[in-house]
């Protein structure tokens, strides 16, 4: 095949620490490259190199046979370089058609031959089957047209080799079908396209050939047909992985948390609860199952009194709730692992130490005067602490947190949420975008929890995951529960059923 990239013994030093060391990695031209390891082995970095946000230290690019320095990422574009952020880049004050043509040398200047442009990008959508409307802004479309603005938008930028970063971690099954529609024609036509994914099955089913990654290594490259999931993930992690054993808990006794006949804007099929009653006893995991979208969402935000519900009751440890408001709901020892860990879950400019003590920056631990006067010592002295703990990997506990990688940032929320022994956690998509590993240290963290007498109520549309982690299923449907499945031996074709609303 011809060769379209070779990135030759590229190293990225922060310093002392190496981000990528010696790397080389080569993509043909027509072919899915999947670029496979945890969080914090070096993929983001080594992209953040070939879009030119950040200088290699050592080592060279070649881009059809030609040594090129990508000092920006507006060079990168025009040497034909794209890149899908696994958090959009998008205006959302802006239409469709506005973010595709923003930055265009064509576009520029006070008069935009608007139908011109707009003819090109239909022809482009209609080639590729990306398809979008134009003329709605950004925050009026579902996620899966979102991201096929981008891709539109990088392939309308003459982007021969595109970059798709954890592109399904937000979409429905449907949404991802339709992305491997899309990569495949892509791969058809010609262009060239590195693929980041955790997701084993995708992996596997979607790429041509798969890197490797380790602690900023390459540890090897493979064809796809001459490997497997399990083989795959021995590689990433340097050791063997056994199967979860994890065991089932038949809890009884007085409740975390008790519902009964909660209602929600009970006429939206996807955005509301049509008056769900449900149980948590301490020491059980209660796993929700269902397709992303079908009210998991504001259930989330009601056991954590981010919104009141309209109708029915609620009940912490017995006691009747009357006050909605999440500050009176960590105070009654309600922990939230949030479906958006960082729109949600951390402050991005904030250290990692303080955002560890984010709930509890008021207690006399860490502070003077209710939060008046912090107590450094003590906050850094418990950050190194939880550092070591959750094996959170950083340089030091001062960095700022949204520099982690997705699963550092997911162990410093668990962190900050168990160690304040709380009665309830409610862990929303707790693993969604992590790796094997990372996803295993997070379910290992929910199984002591449990094992402390902590009540879970896990959220999740990794049917997998939920499966693996719940001593009880419940199913639900638009708004509703669908019926309850014990976790030990659950009947997969019921429960699936069930997520359909039969």
């Amino acid at each position: 095949m011809e060769e379209l990239l070779r990135m030759e013994h590229i190293s990225k030093r922060f310093g002392s620490f190496y981000a990528n060391r010696d790397v080389c990695l080569t993509v043909n031209r027509g072919e899915v490259l999947t670029l496979l390891g945890e969080n914090g082995a070096g993929k983001s970095t080594l992209m953040n190199i070939l879009i030119g946000l950040y200088q290699p230290t050592e080592g060279k690019i070649f881009l059809n046979g030609q040594e090129v320095r990508i000092d920006s990422p507006s060079q990168a574009v025009k040497l034909g370089i794209g890149m899908v952020h696994q958090h959009f880049m998008l205006v959302e004050a802006m239409t469709v058609f506005e973010n595709i043509i923003l930055g265009d040398k064509n576009s520029k200047g006070l008069f935009v031959d608007r139908e011109a442009r707009k003819s090109e990008i239909l022809a482009l959508s209609q080639r590729y089957g990306l398809d979008v409307e134009l003329d709605k802004l950004i925050t009026d479309i579902s996620v899966g047209a979102q991201q096929r603005v981008e891709i539109l938008k990088a392939l309308y930028h003459g982007a021969d080799l595109l970059i798709l970063d954890e592109p399904s971690a937000a979409l429905t099954d449907i949404e991802v079908e339709g992305l491997f529609a899309i990569m495949h024609k892509l791969v058809d036509e010609g262009k060239s396209i590195i693929f980041i994914s955790h997701k084993m099955r995708e992996v596997l089913h979607i790429s041509d050939r798969i890197t490797i990654l380790r602690a900023g290594e390459v540890v090897t490259t493979v064809p796809c047909e001459e490997t497997d999931g399990q083989k795959l993930a021995n590689l990433m992690i340097g050791r063997e992985l056994s199967g979860s054993q994890y065991e089932k808990k038949e809890a009884r006794g007085e409740t975390v948390l008790k519902m009964e006949g909660v209602k929600y804007h009970e006429g939206s099929k996807h955005n509301g609860l049509a008056g769900v009653s449900m149980e948590i006893r301490p020491g059980e995991i209660v796993g929700i199952a269902g397709v992303d979208g079908n009210g998991q969402t504001q259930l989330a935000q009601i056991v954590t009194g981010v919104i009141a519900p309209e109708a029915g009751s609620l009940f912490l440890k017995e006691r009747s709730v009357s006050l909605y408001d999440p500050s009176a709901f960590i105070e009654e020892g309600v922990s939230h692992v949030p479906e958006d860990r960082n729109l949600q879950g951390l402050i991005g400019d904030m250290s990692i130490a303080d955002n560890l003590v984010l709930k509890s920056i008021g207690s006399d631990a860490f502070s003077l005067g209710k939060g008046l006067l912090l107590k450094k010592r003590a906050i850094n002295a418990h950050a190194e602490k939880m550092v070591e703990k959750y094996d959170v990997r950083c340089t030091s506990t001062g960095q700022e947190v949204r520099s982690l990688s997705g699963g550092n940032q997911q162990k410093v929320i668990l962190a900050r949420e168990l160690e304040s022994q709380p009665k309830l956690l409610v862990a929303v998509h707790p693993t969604r975008g992590l790796d094997i590993g990372a996803t295993r240290f997070v379910h290992d963290q929910m199984i002591d929890a449990r094992e402390r007498g902590v009540g879970i109520l896990l959220i999740s549309a990794d049917f997998d995951e939920v499966l693996e982690m719940s001593d009880r299923i419940l199913v639900m449907f638009e708004g509703q529960i669908m019926g309850e499945f014990s976790g030990k031996n659950p009947p997969i074709e019921e429960i699936s059923l069930a997520m359909t609303g039969k």
